[in-house]
């Protein structure tokens, strides 16, 4: 050391003194950082806010900057989104990254782009980047910007020649920013992804100028409109480029490709990374970039509807390829052995296929190189091999949502290297037995465990040994529906050493005990806690420490009781899901609720709250998405003036005892999947805009209130209408616009069904049932194919069923009873399905999707060499029919509810109480399928139908107070599923069916009212009733005449007689002239005897 500063002071050496001396001058800057940015540039930062506030009213430019006479917070490198030069003090750094806070998640495809308002996009002045001459990285994404002020363009930061990153993604931009952006020669990585009006260029010559890019390595192009020439017109331009996204870029147009389209890439000699995920490929793409760029190291073909088996060939030139995700495409058959071509291969992912087959076991171990391994969501089988233990590099596994079977072997999961092994995830098999999870205590570098099972015989056991300490410390841990600690159901106590906890999810295990609330205590970086269906009780209690990282917390189902804290608000401020549903809390709502500024979710329903919904919680809460109240004691007014939930996409307030009006405040509501606001007192008429708050395909469902008036024509593209047991009048809207359900039921509407509705294809439910409707059922009742519920009971419509109703074919249950139909039962009712159902055709038995849904803060990830999400607090809006279909049906005697899926294997006809004449159709008995069939109160005559033989599925049947005659089929007694037989008031005749099977169940109340009947269990032996139809000689009086046997012989007689005498008239002359003489002489006789006399006495009578 001494010799060192001899030489620096050394005359005979200056240069060396300089040398030093310089050295000393850069020690003493970098132990005296410099303090604060320049003033010029906090100037520059304080009129671009000021510029964008007066322009553009964005408000939300960062609150911090502002300029304050305190030295600390007007020093602009310390303001949001800043980042200075320790040493200079210059800004290098500058991100404005949504400025409008628009966008709750950063993904390309999460904003509805169609939702952006015309008057929302704003141009750029890109002069107010100027003063930042040291300016390296500017992050301008997410901002709804369409362009620049006229000769404001990018040219003008031409003079930041440190700038090298540039980021524009998810604007507005057109084509036209791009000559500005080629001054830009500094440029490494430019980013301009999701700029849905870039990229239409078809030439290179529209791109001229981008080879002045010389230095750009990196370009993201994901999420824009390419045409095929922009794989030649990149690699003409810019060969130097290193990562290439294309992501989602070409998915406009189905593209065929070939070595001739794809010759461009092969001048990207440079290319090491390619992303050409989200677009439309054939399985052809493998092979042409595989002989394109057979350097490649990295490559993504993520969702690109790839399908079919995968063969050798397609693998064969990636033999340097690293890194290979191939995730949701249509792949399917074995992978085996062609996964072995990849002998550099650190990361696969084949997730989200439809690979089946064993285990690749033998090809995969030989892979000595792979860190993750990830083919979830395929349909592998088989059992785990112990190969995996040869992978001593191994990462990150996931084999997640297969059908693999058998054991989880704790001795293999113990042997996967320990100093490796990060992220493990086992869940969605069909693992059983005894796993201990003691067998990750040694593997240091843990941080994701996910073990979710779906057949729940799988059981984990966190306490054996007893005292075992963990050297891992977890970041995520999901262990749900595996009978966590099964026989304790003790939460699991290693969770006390952990304290870098941000997931954990513990649902639908029988764990007990109190609210942990010392998870959240010991880890202060949890941003989600899942402990849904369980049997945790007492108080759900926070310590007030604001837990200012939990956005998800969801508890519902469990058994915790008592009030909400009253500042649970405040000590969670930034929650965004709250679940605390089917739980027995009580009391009222706290108001500090309102404080929950960020809250999308919120969910109360089923438990017993009470009072009035705070006015804080519909003022304040302004970015909630979903609230669900439903089934609770709240009342009074909710829809009041404070009422500002406008961005509300699920209301549900069902079963409560709201009162109040349809307030025209929801007329600001415009995106609604669900507005449930059934079974309270509301009152009031429906108002027209109604309609318009609900999207298309939504939900409007207001049953079991007070609401009067017509139902207005503002219904219109819905997918479900309930305005059933209300006081609704009028005829029914001939505007209705095509619903698939539309439930009416118990109003006082009437005229009858417009012609207008008939042109409902999509129409699966209908049912207006104890209303006043009349007329007839007309013939275009056949264009309701789709039609599966058909409910008309309980109004005035007459006239015949129209054989047209056997068009039909899809119907499960017709309920037609109480009308004053006539004329005979449609013998073609055998040609309506009636429970046969295909599993294709499940219409009630699927989530109704409405095929959109929505991010709860940030996507859980682990990123190694590839990103893995795992979507715990994605919220899709699915609403499932069980929730929004219920049906009332009569069967066996009773009124019973069905929901959901049971629709689609419920049937049932009910033709019950009209006017129905003829005979029953044998054709009936083809009703295999058929649970339940009630004829009765008719005027049906005939036979009962041997046919009937083969409702081989029948539960209830009904044929009481009618004609019918004959005898009870003894087949019948086949019938094992009949739970009701009624035959009761006819005029059936002869011996009941045994009592065996079904029929020893029927008391007589099922054949009563019928006189000839006879056996048990009725009171009259068969031998009684022959007693009365044909009693014997010896018990008759003397008297006493057999009416059959007297009339019987006398006509016998009498033809006998008058045969004998016409016979003798005929052969002998003699007597016929005597016979007829004899004739003569009784006429003249009788007319000198009887009115010769009566003359007499009428000529005395005309004297007088």
């Amino acid at each position: 050391m001494n010799l060192g500063v001899r030489q620096c002071f050394s005359v005979r050496r200056p240069w060396s003194l300089v040398k030093c001396l310089m050295w000393a001058l850069v020690i003493f800057v970098q132990i005296h950082e410099h303090k604060g940015c320049l003033e010029e540039e906090r100037i520059g930062l304080l009129q671009m806010k000021a510029f964008l506030k007066s322009h553009y009213n964005i408000g939300n430019c960062p609150l911090s900057w502002i300029e304050d006479a305190d030295q600390i917070s007007s020093d602009c490198c310390g303001w949001e989104g800043i980042s200075c030069n320790s040493t200079t003090g210059h800004v290098i750094k500058l991100s404005l990254h949504d400025m409008k806070q628009r966008y709750i998640d950063e993904r390309d495809d999460f904003y509805p782009r169609d939702t952006i308002r015309e008057e929302n996009i704003w141009l750029l002045n890109v002069s107010l980047f100027q003063p930042f001459k040291k300016l390296t990285s500017l992050d301008l994404s997410y901002n709804e910007i369409g362009g620049c002020i006229a000769n404001e363009g990018f040219e003008r930061l031409a003079v930041l020649r440190s700038l090298e990153v540039l980021n524009l993604a998810n604007n507005f931009f057109e084509d036209s920013i791009l000559p500005s952006l080629t001054q830009l020669s500094s440029l490494t990585t430019l980013v301009l992804a999701g700029n849905s009006h870039l990229g239409n260029w078809t030439t290179a010559a529209e791109l001229h100028g981008l080879s002045k890019l010389s230095k750009l390595k990196h370009l993201i192009l994901r999420g824009n409109n390419f045409g095929n020439q922009t794989f030649k017109v990149l690699g003409a331009q810019l060969p130097a480029l290193e990562s290439l996204n294309l992501g989602s870029s070409l998915y406009h147009m189905e593209v065929h490709l070939s070595i001739k389209e794809f010759h461009g890439l092969s001048k990207l000699s440079k290319l090491k990374h390619l992303d050409l995920s989200g677009n439309y490929f054939g399985k052809q793409i493998l092979r042409v970039l595989g002989a394109q760029l057979p350097a490649l190291k990295s490559l993504s073909l993520f969702d690109s509807r790839i399908e079919g088996p995968l063969s050798i060939k397609d693998l064969a030139n990636f033999s340097r390829l690293e890194i290979l995700d191939m995730g949701a495409n249509r792949l399917n058959g074995s992978i085996s052995p062609y996964i072995e071509a990849l002998s550099s291969a650190k990361a696969i992912s084949l997730s989200y296929n439809n690979f089946n087959g064993d285990f690749p076991s033998q090809d995969l171990c030989r892979l000595k190189k792979l860190e993750e391994f990830d083919i979830s969501y395929n349909d592998f089988e088989g059992i785990l091999p112990q190969c995996i233990n040869n992978i001593s590099s191994l990462r990150v596994l996931d084999i997640s949502g297969n059908r693999f079977i058998g054991n989880l072997s704790s001795s293999l999961v113990a042997s996967l290297n320990p100093t490796t092994i990060e992220y493990i995830d086992l869940s969605h098999n069909l693992f059983e037995g005894l796993f201990s999870f003691s067998s990750f205590a040694n593997h240091s570098k843990l941080k994701v465990v996910r073990i979710m099972s779906d057949n729940s015989k799988l059981v984990i056991e966190t306490e054996n040994p007893m005292g075992w300490t963990p050297l891992f410390q977890l970041t995520a841990l999901a262990l749900q529906n595996c009978n966590l600690n099964k026989l304790t159901g003790n939460i699991p106590k290693f969770l006390f050493d952990q304290h870098r906890l941000e997931e954990v999810d513990f649902s639908h295990n029988k764990l007990k005990g109190n609210f942990p609330f010392w998870l959240l205590e010991n880890n202060t970086s949890l941003r989600l806690l899942n402990l849904r269906n369980n049997s945790f009780e007492g108080q759900f209690y926070l310590q007030p420490e604001h837990h200012i990282n939990v956005y998800s917390i969801d508890v519902s189902g469990n058994h915790l009781d008592g009030r909400l804290q009253e500042n649970i608000g405040k000590i969670t401020p930034n929650l965004r899901v709250l679940n605390i549903s089917r739980n027995h809390f009580e009391g009222d709502l706290p108001s500090s609720i309102g404080d929950m500024s960020s809250l999308n979710v919120l969910d109360l329903s089923f438990n017993r709250f009470s009072g009035k919904v705070p006015t804080e919680l519909v003022s304040k809460c302004t970015t909630l998405i979903v609230l669900n109240l439903q089934n609770n004691n709240f009342q009074g007014e909710i829809f009041s003036k404070h009422f500002k939930l406008s961005a509300l996409m699920m209301l549900q307030l069902n079963s409560n005892q709201f009162t109040g009006t349809l307030s025209s405040v929801l007329s600001t509501l415009r995106e609604m999947y669900l507005f449930d606001i059934g079974n309270n007192s509301m009152s009031g008429t429906i108002p027209n805009w109604i309609g318009n708050i609900t999207m298309s395909g939504g939900t409007l469902v207001m049953n079991n209130n007070f609401f009067e008036g017509h139902i207005p024509c503002g219904l219109h593209s819905t997918f479900l209408i309930d305005l059933s047991h209300n006081s609704l009048s009028g005829p029914l809207p001939s505007c209705l616009d095509a619903p698939s359900i539309i439930l009416l039921k118990g109003n006082k509407l009437t005229g009858s069904i417009p012609k207008a509705l008939f042109n409902s294809s999509s129409l699966m439910t209908l049912d207006v049932r104890e209303n006043n409707l009349s007329g007839t059922l007309l013939v275009e009742i056949s264009t309701f194919s789709n039609l599966r519920i058909l409910l008309l009971g309980g109004n005035n419509f007459s006239g015949m069923i129209p054989i047209q109703v056997c068009l039909l074919k899809k119907i499960g249950i017709m309920d037609l009873s109480r009308n004053s139909f006539s004329g005979t039962i449609p013998h073609c009712f055998h040609n309506i399905s009636f429970g046969k159902i295909n599993t294709t055709d499940l219409a009630f038995s699927q989530s109704y999707d409405t095929s959109s849904g929505f991010y709860m803060g940030e996507t859980s990830s682990y990123a190694c060499l590839l990103v893995r999400s795992h979507d715990s607090n994605y919220v899709n809006i699915v609403m499932p029919f069980d929730i929004l279909v219920e049906v009332e049906f009569v069967t066996k005697y009773r009124s019973s509810s069905y929901k959901g899926g049971i629709l689609d294997y419920m049937s049932g006809l009910d033709l019950s109480c009209n006017k129905l004449t003829g005979g029953i159709p044998t054709e009936l008995g083809q009703l295999s399928s058929i649970h339940s069939l009630n004829l009765s109160h008719n005027q049906l005559r005939g036979l009962i139908p041997e046919k009937f033989s083969g409702l081989a599925s029948i539960e209830s049947l009904d044929l009481s107070h009618n004609s019918l005659s004959g005898e009870i089929p003894s087949t019948l007694i086949k019938l094992n599923f009949m739970g009701i037989f009624n035959v009761a008031y006819n005029n059936l005749s002869g011996k009941v069916p045994d009592m065996k099977n079904q029929f020893g169940t029927f008391e007589k109340s099922s054949y009563e009212g019928n006189r000839f009947l006879c056996g048990p269990p009725l009171e009259n032996g068969c031998s009684t009733i022959a007693k009365k139809l044909n009693p014997k000689a010896s018990e008759r009086k003397w008297y006493e005449v057999d009416p059959t046997v007297f009339f019987a012989s006398f006509s016998v007689t009498y033809i006998i007689f008058f045969s004998m005498v016409a016979s003798i008239l005929y052969i002998n002359p003699y007597w016929r002239q005597m016979c007829f003489n004899l004739i003569e002489d009784i006429m003249y006789w009788s007319y000198f005897t009887i009115l010769t006399p009566l003359k007499r006495l009428s000529n005395r009578l005309c004297r007088h």
